[in-house]
């Protein structure tokens, strides 16, 4: 007899996938208190979608929203593809990182992209990203091997960045996405399937005209980016169906020319899910004490998630209040900022540096980052390394290796 609900099967497969969350519950947790705040952790399905993908911004602290355009500008910002230097026409860039290797050794992502100059007004662009949770072994109530299986997600893109203005572009992407953590296997009876689902992504960006700063040549860009906006996702007919990370990223980047040959950037970017924060449960009657009932259709999950953080809950006698503050308090903490540095050498050798930070309460991820990458003709070859600053963090110690190829004769003009 195979375990009885769905829900720790769930855990069983899901629980590795989600780990950089730190948090071990694929359904809805309530708040616990510590040291006179909360942890409040946000799930969602298929976290994998946030994962940086490439060498350049992992090493720069995940921040990539405005820094200058690649073909990973399609995990990023699609709209930055229509500013890639005209003389390269196609753009391919592949990429792959043994995932959480402080926890297990057979996790990886691997993700491939590219793009195409249509015109010098449009750009479009593909990418695939997979992602491999290893092998898991099903077994019964009695410990009897059921089967082994290798669950995997992948999610597939197509983009298009368009010129609005000579300083402005917008981007558009369509993803399908599907999770298969099962295998199809039997839970209590009902059947588990893949989850399924179809998101976008609205992005734009702006770089400036060039300006003196320190006397020294320099321009400065914004980008946002709104991603994975789409349906909900259930491994079961009949289970609750969960929010995909809808993320907002919003950043800026500043490039200097410090000489003929030396150019140094600096960036920082900014992210909140926009997906309901958790409530906080009464722990006798499981009603709603602060915060609203995250079991809400996608676009109210989206305009809801900036105002719906239950804040900090005390009992005093048996009543609840909350303190004072502590919800927008809260919210300013579902906050994730990345800092990240790049400083190139006559365009063929590249140093970088970075920094994550996430608060305490919503996961705890920080750490700092470090990269570097060279260019030859046409390839690229990058590569980054996390050093957490947390202790036990799954992330320690993370990899990514980049390798990017830039197609088109130099002094190409546009059309």
């Amino acid at each position: 007899m195979i375990l009885q609900k769905n829900i720790f099967i769930k855990l069983s497969v899901v629980l590795v996938s989600l780990i950089f969350f730190r948090n071990f519950v694929f359904s809805q947790i309530s708040t616990q208190q510590l040291g006179g705040s909360q942890i409040n952790t946000i799930t969602t399905a298929v976290p994998f979608l946030l994962i940086s993908p490439d060498s350049r911004s992992g090493a720069m602290g995940d921040a990539g929203v405005a820094i200058s355009p690649d073909a990973n500008s399609v995990h990023w910002n699609p709209a930055k593809l229509v500013f890639i230097d005209p003389s390269k026409d196609v753009g391919f860039s592949m990429s792959y990182s043994p995932w959480l290797r402080a926890l297990v050794n057979d996790i990886n992502l691997a993700y491939l992209s590219g793009y195409k100059r249509i015109d010098k007004l449009s750009t479009i662009g593909a990418s695939l990203r997979y992602f491999s949770l290893g092998s898991i072994t099903f077994t019964d109530n009695f410990g009897t091997t059921i089967r082994d299986f290798k669950p995997n997600e992948f999610a597939f893109d197509v983009v298009y960045s368009r010129k609005l203005g000579d300083n402005f572009s917008a981007g558009l992407a369509a993803r399908y996405v599907y999770s298969n953590l099962t295998g199809g296997t039997s839970v209590g009876g009902a059947d588990t399937k893949p989850g399924q689902s179809a998101a976008a992504d609205l992005s734009l960006y702006y770089i400036s005209n060039s300006f003196n700063l320190v006397d020294k040549p320099s321009t400065i860009a914004f980008g946002t980016n709104i991603s994975n906006i789409g349906a909900k996702m259930s491994y079961t007919e009949a289970a609750t169906r969960d929010f995909i990370p809808t993320n907002f990223r919003l950043g800026t980047t500043i490039n200097m020319e410090l000489d003929e040959f030396n150019k140094f950037s600096f960036s920082i970017d900014a992210n909140k899910l926009l997906v309901p924060t958790n409530p906080y449960y009464h722990p006798i009657n499981g009603d709603i004490v602060s915060g609203r009932n995250p079991d809400v259709g996608v676009a109210s999950g989206i305009f809801g998630s900036f105002t719906d953080a239950p804040g900090n809950v005390f009992e005093d006698n048996g009543s609840y209040y909350v303190e004072s503050g502590s919800v927008f308090k809260e919210e300013l903490n579902e906050i994730n900022l990345s800092f990240g540095a790049e400083f190139l050498y006559s365009e063929l050798f590249a140093l970088r540096a970075g920094y994550f930070h996430e608060h305490p309460t919503k996961g705890n991820r920080r750490f700092i980052s470090f990269g570097a990458g060279i260019k030859y003709k046409v390839l690229e070859l990058d590569l980054s390394y996390i050093l957490a600053l947390t202790q036990a963090s799954p992330l320690a110690n993370t990899i990514r290796f980049s390798i990017k190829l830039n197609m088109g004769r130099s002094g190409t003009k546009e059309d």
